[in-house]
């Protein structure tokens, strides 16, 4: 296979003594052996996306590797030393199951403390909420989280967070991005000062867990939490560090754990996919629910941002629920709480995503609290926080099972969101109701929203291309209606501009830029088109309501809604 001469001077250069033998050995068995693989690690350098970078393991700029993390961190470097010239910087890291993980830790490590900078690195695995929380806690410039999330095992991942606790935003992420782009990997200080390599741990956890209890436990009484039964399942990452022990601490007796997927393990042998999004992901700790006659099942993914949450129905089978209705059913139940203590004056605020549930604004107007909306990824949210200090957050997610409670962490938290929702399901069993029924009656009172996403995975250099040519193909050609109903508004989030089609008229939109997509129809549909920043796939979000004029009319209402959606993606051939 011929490789393309840029590629082939890229891979020339890792045959330099700027890089190891065992990775010029794995280069040269790629060339001679198998050059797809090798064109694949080498064709471009791994980018930022909405998570951070993250990306297969292995040798070359396109990969995973001790030198792409070192360069990021070399820049990351010399980034703070320009924005914190005098102080003593500090930086936080925390690594998740993953294979490397805690090596590739101690590299990141070990180049700060090259670079005279003090390091907080945690002795074992951590939930990352738990390192947006440290960043914070020990006053850190910044802090690094070793995780992939819920991608398979050959990913890993390096996420940013800034003093805030929240993950790297303008101008930082542009400037940083600048000055890792300005370096070579020669200039790379690999040569650790441990004396600036401080190890943290239960101190640490103490306070994070404590920090979760206060705002995550709602005053309930004890009789109402030995009322509930709980399955939790860490799905071999990191929350079994954390999870097992604040459910404790906030008086819940009845925890059952998923003991198979309870171990760390990168493999994660027995799951197709560690996503708390996926039935599948959640099917042992289903089968331990129907064992233990449990209320509800909580599920997180590897690194302890997501989780997935099952109840009982009102026919009492376990059904797991999405994350726009979980965020919905968390939100309005913060805002209750928020308003039954006197603490709603008008300078509250929700947050939310562009292609998650537009049901956030309804619940918004009926507390009299504003409603934020950003780009996907959580940093957004966290972003919000910093733009509208006049503002008191309440709480925020987004629809891919990610929620924030408060603002003591400034990314999404499973570990916070997991005591809530056990709070709101034992809160609604005692009073001889549900975590279920509180959604539906949500519905009847806000009209009833249905979301489905479609993840189409293109992968390596063609499916790349593909994908890119589907956003260009959307936006020169635009769709004129969807299922038989007129396009009436289309954002283009990559040109900000939002069109009126019925006027024709055009707006700014004002949120950073962003490769996305969204039409609106007349019938109130909404679809969403954006490739993903972490993935190697194009999704499409499809959002669709309608009133639900009581409870008993739900199974009816939603069966339309879910043919109505059926209907788009056959229209939009998906």
């Amino acid at each position: 296979m011929q490789i393309e001469p840029k590629i082939l001077e890229r891979v020339n250069s890792w045959l330099t003594p700027a890089f190891d033998s065992e990775t010029q050995k794995t280069i040269t068995t790629l060339r001679d052996k198998n050059p797809k693989d090798l064109i694949e690690s080498f064709y471009k350098d791994l980018d930022f996306g909405t998570g951070g970078m993250r990306g297969v393991m292995g040798v070359g700029t396109n990969r995973i590797n001790k030198y792409t993390l070192g360069k990021n961190t070399q820049g990351l470097s010399n980034y703070l030393k320009q924005q914190f010239g005098g102080e003593n910087i500090k930086v936080a890291i925390a690594y998740d199951c993953r294979h490397n993980s805690k090596s590739l830790a101690k590299v990141v490590a070990d180049v700060f403390s090259a670079n005279d900078i003090t390091v907080y690195l945690f002795e074992d695995l951590r939930t990352t909420p738990e390192l947006s929380f440290a960043v914070r806690h020990l006053d850190c410039h910044c802090g690094i989280v070793l995780t992939a999330s819920h991608n398979p095992p050959e990913y890993n991942g390096y996420k940013v967070y800034w003093q805030d606790g929240g993950q790297l935003v303008p101008p930082h992420d542009g400037e940083v991005i600048k000055e890792i782009n300005s370096l070579q990997y020669s200039d790379i200080k690999f040569q650790s000062q441990e004396n600036l390599i401080k190890y943290i741990g239960k101190d640490v956890d103490d306070a994070f867990i404590n920090a979760s209890v206060l705002n995550g436990d709602i005053g309930l009484k004890l009789d109402a939490k030995d009322d509930l039964t709980i399955v939790f399942t860490s799905l071999h990452g990191t929350s079994i560090t954390t999870i097992p022990e604040t459910l404790k601490r906030a008086g819940f007796k009845n925890v059952h754990v998923v003991e198979e997927q309870a171990e760390p393990d990168g493999d994660f042998p027995t799951v197709a996919s560690p996503n708390p999004e996926e039935p599948a992901a959640l099917k042992m700790a289903m089968e331990l629910a129907e064992k233990t006659n449990a209320d509800i099942v909580i599920g997180t993914d590897p690194d302890s941002d997501r989780l997935g949450v099952a109840i009982r129905d009102l026919d009492g089978n376990l059904k797991l629920l999405n994350g726009n209705q979980t965020m919905v059913v968390m939100t309005d139940f913060l805002l209750k709480k928020w308003k039954d203590e006197g603490k709603i004056n008008g300078k509250e605020f929700i947050g939310s995503t562009i292609v998650s549930t537009p049901m956030m604004q309804p619940l918004a107007d009926a507390y009299g609290v504003d409603y934020k909306i950003g780009l996907t990824g959580f940093k957004w949210i966290a972003k919000m926080i910093l733009d509208f200090p006049e503002l008191d957050f309440i709480g925020g997610g987004e629809e891919s099972f990610g929620y924030m409670v408060g603002d003591f962490v400034r990314d999404k938290d499973a570990v916070t969101s997991t005591l809530l929702a056990c709070e709101i399901a034992a809160w609604a069993k005692h009073n001889s109701s549900s975590f279920y029924k509180s959604l539906l009656n949500l519905y009847v009172e806000h009209g009833l929203y249905k979301e489905r996403l479609i993840s189409l995975t293109k992968k390596g250099i063609e499916g790349a291309q593909e994908i890119k040519q589907m956003m260009i193909d959307a936006r020169e050609n635009p769709l004129k209606e969807v299922n038989g109903s007129k396009v009436i508004r289309i954002e283009d989030y990559q040109l900000s501009v939002a069109k009126d089609v019925i006027n024709n008229k055009e707006t700014e939109i004002t949120i950073p830029k962003s490769n996305v997509l969204i039409y609106y129809t007349e019938d109130g549909s909404k679809i969403a088109l954006r490739p993903s920043g972490t993935e190697p796939k194009i999704k499409f979000y499809v959002s669709v309501n309608t009133s639900l004029d009581n409870v008993s009319a739900f199974k009816q209402t939603e069966q339309l809604l879910e043919e109505r959606i059926d209907a788009i993606l056959a229209d939009m051939n998906l």
